[in-house]
């Protein structure tokens, strides 16, 4: 490479970072811009919510039809197509995401930083004509900076002076203020790299599991490109599943007691779960969301006990009903349909007609076509799902570091200057907010310092306040 190329390229670079200075910089750290990204991100975040994530087509084209298209034009095939079926997961979600991201850190370091070294930074004011210049100063006949010096201490301001110049002060408090905005960016690009990396690493599945049996997870139904695959050498157990019911019959709640086990079987943690208390093993958390019935246990005449699986039967959105068949003949050619709403374990018989002929509960025997039907037990099943979320301790350390700096941030900025000088003594200073308690704290200040001391009478010669 020649010099002329280096030089050349060097000027590319040189250009390049101007226009990175001048031109993007300043849209990038622009406050309409990241407005318009964080109503954008919550936005398609509430859409993530309201529209079901990760279903099937099937069921996207059910409860999304074109005919009549919901508010006008959102059907299943505008809802794959833009990916608002996995909105989370979608490069355009992610990459306003790392925009947003990108622009909070760029005006961290172009706005924030340099905002508190400034503030960490002090002057002195060694002119009576400086302090016309703040929106709060005054000129007094008496006082001093020894006897202002306590009064400021008092108020926990941090006092700076130099050794050779004893007639100039200057105080200020509250610096954590400065250092708040700082900390609500750094908390809230860490909830988004959280975000980013739960998306990337996260799995979720669903399992049926019926009362008494033992699962691994195997059912996932999203997981991030980069999400590990569920360990095998564990698996979990459903002990029991259980439904306590109110007075009039509805569901109060649905309990899981799951058994964590090991490779040989052995159990090595245990929980009940319902709904908003799940189980957590190995960053894994077992949700309580659903419910079914999954057999009946039954006996025929003087027979070995059947247990018969039940399908819950479309009834086109008028309830959930289970059934199944129980044949009453050896040759199959005969039998009656068992039906069951619910695990309070009622239960409808009927004929091949369809016809009702009779109405029992768990424990109980009926005679059906020439036989004893006694039904002993019906099965229930637990929906549960399975979520797994790396991102969620950043996340959570991200809202605790945003929580902390907004705190931080009511803290006020306040500075105050002082000059003794000819006979007089200059006092002035300014904060960020809160306006009024500072006005009147430096005025409580200038009334100490005006107490008298002597049997003549002290005075304020010039007072501003603006």
């Amino acid at each position: 490479m020649t010099l002329n190329d280096t030089s050349k390229q060097l000027n590319s670079w040189s250009a390049f970072g101007r226009f990175f200075r001048q031109e993007f910089l300043p849209v990038l750290t622009n406050l309409r811009l990241a407005i318009v990204m964080f109503l954008a991100i919550a936005l398609f975040s509430i859409t993530g919510t309201v529209i079901e994530q990760g279903q099937s087509h099937a069921f996207y084209q059910a409860n999304y039809p074109e005919h009549p298209a919901l508010f006008g034009f959102l059907t299943w095939k505008v809802i794959q197509v833009v990916g608002l079926d996995h909105v989370y997961r979608t490069w355009w979600f992610l990459s306003l995401l790392i925009l947003f991201g990108t622009s909070l850190t760029a005006c961290t370091f172009t706005r924030q930083l340099p905002a508190l070294k400034a503030a960490r930074r002090w002057k002195f004011y060694e002119e009576p004509r400086q302090f016309q210049k703040l929106a709060l100063s005054a000129e007094l006949e008496t006082g001093s900076l020894s006897s202002l010096t306590p009064l400021l201490q008092k108020r926990r301001y941090k006092i700076f002076s130099e050794p050779e110049k004893d007639n100039i002060l200057y105080a200020r408090k509250g610096i954590v203020g400065r250092i708040g905005p700082i900390i609500v960016h750094i908390g809230m690009v860490t909830i988004l790299l959280g975000a980013i990396w739960g998306t990337m690493t996260g799995l979720m599945a669903q399992e049926m599991v019926a009362s008494g049996d033992t699962f691994q997870v195997q059912n996932i139904i999203d997981a991030g490109p980069l999400a590990a695959s569920i360990s095998k050498d564990w698996s979990v157990k459903v002990n029991r599943f259980w439904i306590d019911y109110t007075p009039k019959g509805g569901i109060d709640q649905f309990y899981s007691d799951l058994s964590v086990l090991d490779s040989q079987g052995k159990e090595i943690d245990r929980k009940t779960i319902f709904v908003n208390q799940p189980l957590r093993y190995r960053g894994i958390t077992f949700y309580q969301t659903d419910w079914g019935i999954a057999a009946v246990r039954v006996r025929i005449n003087k027979s070995p006990i059947f247990e018969l699986p039940m399908t819950q039967l479309n009834t086109k959105n008028s309830g959930r009903i289970w059934g199944t068949w129980i044949p009453t003949k050896p040759d199959l050619s005969a039998g009656v349909s068992l039906l069951a709403r619910d695990l309070q374990k009622t239960l409808l018989i009927y004929d091949s007609t369809g016809k009702l002929i009779n109405t029992m509960r768990a424990g109980m025997s009926a005679e059906v076509n020439g036989v004893t039907l006694k039904v002993l037990d019906v099965i229930g099943s637990t929906g549960l799902q399975i979520k797994s979320d790396p991102g969620i301790p950043i996340v959570y350390a991200g809202f605790a570091l945003l929580m902390l700096g907004v705190v931080m941030s009511y803290f006020s900025h306040s500075q105050i200057w002082a000059l003794q000088k000819d006979d007089r003594l200059y006092v002035g200073g300014k904060t960020n907010r809160a306006q009024v308690a500072f006005e009147q704290e430096v005025l409580d200040i200038l009334d100490q310092l005006n107490s008298p001391t002597s049997s003549e009478e002290p005075s304020i010669l010039t007072e501003k306040i603006s």
